[in-house]
């Protein structure tokens, strides 16, 4: 099972637009998983479905086959779609329920819409991506209440040391004027540290702060740049739809243009025709006579054409211009192979038929019996004329009327193996092969 990969521009570095698949922009989270998942699944794939550059990571547990050979499968799985989906096929097979679109973990989900080359890919890669960063951000703010909370632990202990220092104080009232100084001095030190703490939770609260509205834009600013991108894509399909109506009509326009063309010529072929047809009828030229030939004394004019009995009598026939092969489709199919259905037959005598025609440039006509025949008829190869007799009328007789329908000189031959047929066409001119001779042709 293959699908086709589709990707786009992104609405920011990292992030790919929803709907196309970007390989190589990928969230590192993402790639890492996919990575993972194909790791777990190389170890016990056939070996058939495992691409040559892997087969050697299939030795390694699959922790180490992901942690050393992390970018070579995310490099097979981007090229190769069949590898995608026998990874797909072995998940489904051996732990069915777990990659899918549907898991509540969004990089499984992620994974799993981009390994089936799902349509909605790409927004289930942008919604990883986003999920991911917030995720940060919700790191980075849980780092800072974390910070905020030691300052307060550290604020409560200065706390408490002053409290301590204040009852040393009174409790040592009665000491020495310069013990008095030095807890003064020392109570002053507490107070600046207090202060100093103070200070740093709000500096630490307005940096979380500080931090949030940073992510509040840069989210804006993401979902913008995939609008944009999105209204872009948009109009390039809506362009490249306008140029291909317009290269459509411009080729419809062309193939009327060539039909006309054709048209006026034929009509100027006949025009000239029938004009050298009056001319000659007015200028009583070409009159029923003998030809001076015809005169000639002590010689008399062949009848009836010859029998070819070799393969260089049939080669040099062919090679006479203008020769007209006539061919008993049946009589010639059934000799050469007997054991195949008529359609197919036909199908093999037609084909090696086009392939003699492509060789010497010969006219080929093929006649089969039309009786009986209730499947389409074989499309005619290039160079190959292929005829069905009409109903209550034999393939015999239409091979005679196309004998009897070629003007007098021009080389005609007949390949048949039925005597009345080879006598009736050598009677009217043509050559006749017999079928086993035209056969040995073909299969050279």
């Amino acid at each position: 099972m293959s699908r086709s990969d589709h990707a786009s521009g992104s609405p920011a570095p990292g992030v790919p637009t929803p709907g196309r698949v970007d390989w190589g922009k990928l969230p590192e989270a993402l790639r890492g998983r996919l990575a993972e998942l194909a790791a777990t699944a190389v170890g016990s794939m056939p070996a058939a479905d495992v691409p040559v550059p892997l087969r050697r990571l299939a030795r390694f547990t699959p922790a180490k086959r992901a942690k050393l050979g992390g970018a070579a499968l995310t490099a097979e799985l981007a090229a190769s779609a069949a590898f995608r989906a026998a990874v797909v096929a072995w998940w489904e097979d051996q732990r069915p329920g777990e990659l899918t679109t549907s898991s509540d973990d969004s990089l499984m989900a992620a994974a799993a819409a981009v390994l089936n080359d799902d349509p909605e890919a790409g927004e289930a890669v942008a919604a990883a991506a986003r999920r991911g960063e917030a995720s940060e951000l919700r790191a980075e703010r849980d780092a800072a209440l974390s910070r905020v909370d030691k300052l307060t632990a550290e604020l409560e202990r200065l706390r408490g040391e002053l409290t301590e220092a204040r009852a040393q104080a009174r409790t040592a009232g009665q000491q020495r004027d310069h013990e008095y100084q030095q807890l003064r001095r020392r109570v002053s030190e507490q107070g600046a540290r207090l202060r100093a703490a103070r200070d740093a939770q709000l500096a630490a609260e307005h940096e979380v702060e500080e931090l949030r509205r940073s992510a509040e834009r840069e989210l804006a600013a993401a979902f913008a740049e995939r609008d944009r991108e999105r209204e872009r894509a948009e109009a390039e399909r809506r362009r490249a739809d306008r140029a291909a109506a317009e290269v459509a009509a411009a080729r419809q326009a062309a193939r009327e243009a060539r039909k006309a063309d054709e048209v006026r010529l034929a009509l100027l072929m006949d025009t000239l025709g029938g004009a050298l047809t009056g001319l000659r009828r007015e200028l009583a030229i070409g009159g029923g006579g003998p030809r001076p030939g015809d005169l000639v004394a002590g010689a008399r004019a062949a009848r009836g054409g010859s029998s070819v009995g070799t393969l260089a009598e049939l080669d040099a026939l062919l090679a006479v211009p203008s020769v007209h092969l006539v061919v008993d489709g049946y009589n010639v199919s059934k000799t050469g192979y007997p054991d195949l259905p008529l359609a197919d037959q036909r199908s093999r005598l037609v084909g090696q038929l086009g392939a003699l025609a492509a060789r010497t440039g010969v006219e080929v006509t093929v006649v089969f019996d039309g009786a009986g025949v209730i499947t389409a008829p074989p499309r005619g190869s290039r160079g190959v004329r292929v005829l069905f007799s009409d109903p209550g009328v034999l393939a015999d007789d239409v091979i005679r009327d196309l004998v009897a329908a070629e003007p007098q000189g021009r080389p005609v031959v007949v390949a048949t193996s039925d005597r009345a047929v080879v006598q009736s066409v050598r009677r009217a001119g043509a050559h006749a092969v017999p079928s086993a001779l035209l056969l040995a042709r073909l299969v050279r």
